[in-house]
């Protein structure tokens, strides 16, 4: 049976002699999704992997991952399960399609024609298959980061968990592993730690944020994004605004209205706790009030910055 929820937890806590690194996560990472686990140095994201891999026993709490219970059912999930260390580590004498030929030894015992192709594939898909002989001791940062999501995914895991993928790369190292992690949400669950929020912001479809051990958030990034429900809505307004501005603070669905001068006009932030009032409403009433001109009106778009700093800077 597919189980709808490759990571599944409920109440998930780990103590370490009296100091609770993680209290009573839940969490639901949907199928095929891209889920970034965000959270500062300390959070409890360390802790929280290696419950789910069941590397550790938790301190309270259930969970679930590939359908195998995280206490009681370790290894049978690790071997549906791929994972990829912060800094992996590799025989440096030996080539990167040694490397994949050893790694799925230890899931395969069928013909070695079969685990041949399974290595190409695994080169191909992480663009490998030109430095495929070389030894592992001459690679880049970004190559060895490569070849280690090419031997986490090896097995094909119904679930691949990265912990910090692109954190020592480069621009274009960071790139290459987001990439690869695009192509692989075809065949799986990608659940990844990061401090990185612009990558996060680029290819995740659904974002939790841990603080102190505690979850702060969990949902789809686009409502993540969208604020707390109440939107803001920003406007330029050239001319005596004066009456304009009076008329729209008044509105029942208007929380607060800022006033900025730039450049000749004013800056408008307003913060609404209706979307559909605003948007069917708010132009209009400005326009039709006093002898002003708005050069410009969009709904304001958060940042995952914004987000994170506004909900770990005040816990």
């Amino acid at each position: 049976m597919i189980q709808p929820y490759p990571i599944e937890t409920r109440g998930l806590t780990k103590k370490f002699g009296g100091v609770e690194a993680l209290t009573a996560l839940d969490l639901r990472v949907p199928r095929h999704s891209i889920f970034g686990f965000l959270g500062p140095n300390g959070a409890g994201k360390s802790t929280a992997i290696k419950l789910l891999l069941g590397l550790i026993r938790p301190s309270g709490g259930t969970g679930a991952v590939a359908g195998y219970d995280i206490v009681h059912e370790s290894v049978e999930l690790r071997r549906k399960v791929g994972y990829l260390a912060q800094e992996p580590r590799f025989y440096e004498h030996m080539t990167a399609r040694e490397t994949l030929r050893f790694a799925a030894r230890l899931f395969y015992t069928g013909p070695a024609g079969l685990i041949e192709a399974r290595v190409n594939e695994s080169l191909e898909l992480t663009d490998l298959a030109g430095k495929a002989d070389r030894p592992v001791k001459g690679f880049s940062g970004g190559e060895r980061q490569r070849l280690g999501i090419a031997q986490s995914q090896i097995n094909h895991p119904e679930l691949l968990i990265l912990d910090e993928p692109a954190a020592a790369l480069d621009p274009l190292g960071r790139r290459d592993v987001l990439a690869i992690m695009e192509r692989l949400r075809e065949h799986c669950t990608i659940f990844y730690s990061t401090h990185i929020l612009e990558d996060v912001q680029r290819v995740s479809d659904t974002v939790a944020i841990l603080n102190r051990g505690r979850l702060l958030a969990q949902a789809p990034i686009e409502e993540l994004l969208a604020g707390d429900g109440q939107a803001v809505y920003t406007l330029a307004v050239k001319g005596d605004d004066t009456e304009a501005r009076r008329a729209a603070a008044g509105q029942p669905w208007v929380l607060d209205l800022t006033v900025v001068p730039e450049n000749g006009h004013s800056r408008w932030t307003v913060r609404v706790t209706s979307e559909e009032a605003a948007e069917a409403e708010l132009l209009s009433l400005v326009l039709n009030t006093g002898s002003v001109r708005v050069a410009e009106f969009s709904r304001k778009k958060f940042s995952l910055e914004e987000i994170f700093v506004n909900m770990v800077g005040g816990n």
